[in-house]
């Protein structure tokens, strides 16, 4: 029977059949993986573009199911997370307004605090606010991001769109962007499912209070759409400039949960030392040895000089637009 006072009980007799289950778990990966290679032709002389792309994973936990379960596949995957770098954080998923989610929601704060105490290593991604008036009593609106920040300690933030109801909403942005916590913005989604679009989404919110943003898809496999199709619906419902988007574009691996040190300084707007002059074509040395040392960092090298080589064509690209595409 559930027992919140035996946590540290209850975990200690799972952790024996976790560490089994575990095991498995990553024969099970290994083989997903080679079959994902052999799909893409990753054996052939010239590999595609999708054998290049680097993956790591997220433990996500259903919260739409009793405390005992939840437990256990939240202690699951703190234990998965600390045996395969391949899994490199724990997220918590399913409808926020779901009646167990709603009666439990900081229960389940309280795992993850009690997990993240004995793996305080993993990092937290947390599917929080992801409610507006009308879906939920407004009670529920005022307490959810904050203690998925406060009380989880998550480094990110799924969806976020209550932020505006949350109690002391601007000392909470602003918690958030003193310590870079991320918040994951899903535009798509959150039209779809919430009903939540244009002004009345609160992605300028967390710009202009200098939280991290990203843009992400959420469930394109439910609403069909693409990685693009959202930086689209930045651009045109919300008016941000190619500087924003490339900016949301870097924060999407600054704020990932890859190893390893990150190419940008604490501020995220300055390389570090060892890497300066990223305009040129071949890093340093010194660079080729910090990038081989962080995969983060490596990624995100990656990514500049894709810019770069973008925007050494841009003005070929824009000089073949009619003018009246730039009128309308």
């Amino acid at each position: 029977p559930w027992n919140e006072a035996d946590l540290d009980g209850r975990f200690k007799r799972l952790l024996p059949v976790l560490k089994a289950i575990v095991a498995q778990a990553r024969t099970d990966t290994d083989a997903s993986e080679r079959a994902a290679d052999e799909i893409n032709g990753c054996k052939a002389h010239a590999p595609p573009p999708a054998c290049h792309v680097t993956v790591r994973y997220l433990m996500t936990v259903g919260r739409e199911a009793p405390p005992e379960q939840v437990f256990g596949r939240l202690a699951l995957s703190f234990v998965m997370v600390d045996a395969d770098p391949r899994f490199v954080g724990v997220n918590i998923a399913q409808p926020e307004d779901g009646p167990i989610s709603l009666r439990d929601y900081s229960l389940h704060m309280r795992m993850f605090a009690f997990l993240k105490k004995r793996y305080p290593h993993v990092p937290l991604t947390l599917h929080a606010g992801e409610l507006t008036l009308g879906l939920t009593p407004p009670r529920d609106l005022r307490f959810h991001i904050r203690e998925a920040v406060e009380v989880a300690g998550a480094r990110r933030i799924g969806h976020g769109v209550a932020i505006a109801y949350e109690d002391d909403a601007l000392e909470l942005l602003a918690r958030m962007a003193r310590g870079r916590i991320a918040v994951e913005i899903n535009l798509t989604s959150n039209d779809v499912i919430l009903g939540v679009r244009g002004i009345e989404h609160p992605l300028p919110l967390y710009l202009a209070a200098g939280v991290p943003v990203v843009l992400s898809t959420d469930d394109p496999g439910v609403s069909r759409g693409d990685l693009t199709h959202e930086y689209m619906r930045a651009a045109t419902e919300h008016g941000l400039r190619y500087t924003d988007l490339r900016q949301i574009s870097r924060n999407s691996l600054t704020y990932s949960f890859l190893e390893g040190a990150s190419l940008w300084d604490e501020t995220g707007l300055r390389i570090v030392p060892v890497c300066a002059g990223l305009t040129q074509q071949k890093p340093s040395a010194a660079c080729r040895t910090y990038l081989k040392q962080n995969t983060k960092a490596r990624e995100q090298w990656r990514l500049e000089q894709a810019f770069a080589r973008f925007e050494a064509e841009l003005p070929q690209i824009l000089a073949a637009i009619p003018p009246a595409r730039f009128r309308r």
